[in-house]
């Protein structure tokens, strides 16, 4: 289960100690103009080192397109990739090669397979998001075409949390501050606290929101294809995320179907349109044409710079202390992951939906 998508796939490979991060996106539309620039800066939102309040980890995540785009623009043949990895401190993580860290991957990938990379977690190391980000920034390209925008923001860090109406905030506001949080005051208040947390070797965790604007109606499969049920898929895959709400979510369990219906108006330009978009742009598991948004919860970061009880691979209780740089908080990095598997999941739905018409 490397490959994710139907159409328009990504296979990746890599370990986050390895050689290289990589992958392999297939089913790319012929004559889509490639940026690299932008491929690189997708990147560079999500690599580490960007501020006090992320891992101090320094790589350049240079990517290296291997095949597939020809004078700028996408063949239709698979576009292969490699970032290299060049600044790996493996000795940080000799202490862990005989215990299971809390909270980590390591003993159910043991359980799993009888063998496991102890460097940073290998394959289930946060890191192989690398990989994600390029298919979502080519994914984006394409939508490009069709008016489909994605942006996503850190709402909430531990209880600082911003109000979950996106329509109160000026979205490109985000990029602006090292949170990602498009209102300036609460974001101070989240670096804030995020660098308590960092000085004390501890973790915070958060939640991530996203707005998918121009999505035509009709995306979407009415069984087991629903759009919302893809794109919680595609969230839930994200290392350290353990919630998919969309719409009202969790929310509109308090209400009535009289508040919660949204009800169909008519539009400027001779279609359909609803007065309210408590759906979340999806009825049926199709979208509607409304702004399709949703949110992610993150858990905080498994690794702490603290003692912890944990046991060895005979079962032996033992005590130990993380070593290496890592994050005091996932989510200004996570950001730009939100945004790529939204944009793969909605190009492939977008792809399908033209493959499917007749």
């Amino acid at each position: 289960m490397n490959t994710f998508g139907n159409i328009f796939r990504l296979t990746t490979f890599g370990e986050s100690h390895g050689e290289a991060i990589g992958g392999v996106v297939d089913g790319m539309p012929a004559g889509i103009d490639v940026d690299v620039k932008f491929i690189q800066e997708e990147l560079n939102r999500r690599r580490p080192g960007q501020s006090k309040i992320t891992t101090s980890r320094q790589e350049p995540d240079q990517v290296e397109l291997l095949s597939g785009v020809f004078e700028g623009k996408s063949t239709g043949c698979p576009i292969g990739f490699i970032v290299r990895n060049t600044n790996q401190h493996s000795q940080d993580y000799e202490n862990m090669r005989c215990l299971f860290r809390p909270s980590h991957a390591d003993y159910t990938y043991y359980n799993k397979y009888g063998v496991r990379d102890h460097r940073g977690g290998g394959r289930s190391s946060a890191r192989i998001t690398i990989s994600r980000c390029v298919g979502g920034a080519l994914a984006k390209m394409v939508l490009r075409e069709y008016g489909i925008s994605i942006q996503a923001y850190t709402s909430q860090v531990g209880d600082i949390a911003l109000d979950r109406d996106y329509h109160r905030y000026d979205l490109s506001q985000t990029e602006n501050n090292a949170v990602r949080c498009p209102d300036p005051e609460k974001a101070a208040e989240m670096e804030a606290l995020i660098a308590k947390i960092k000085a004390e070797g501890d973790t915070i965790g958060g939640i991530i929101t996203c707005v998918i604007k121009g999505c035509p109606a009709g995306l979407g499969e009415p069984e087991f294809g629903k759009l919302h049920a893809a794109l919680g898929s595609a969230m839930l895959s994200i290392n350290a995320v353990k919630g998919f709400e969309y719409g009202e979510g969790f929310d509109c369990v308090t209400t009535r179907g009289s508040e919660q219906n949204d009800v169909f108006v008519p539009s400027t330009d001779q279609t359909v349109t609803t007065r309210t978009n408590h759906s979340g742009g999806i009825q049926g598991g199709i979208s509607n044409g409304q702004d399709i948004y949703f949110r992610v919860a993150f858990k905080p970061v498994a690794t702490i710079l603290k003692e912890q009880e944990t046991v060895d691979l005979e079962g032996n209780p033992t005590l130990f202390t993380a070593r290496g740089r890592h994050d005091p908080c996932v989510l200004p990095r996570a950001v730009p992951v939100v945004e790529a598997m939204a944009a793969m999941t909605i190009a492939d739905f977008y792809l399908l939906g033209k493959a499917g018409k007749r």
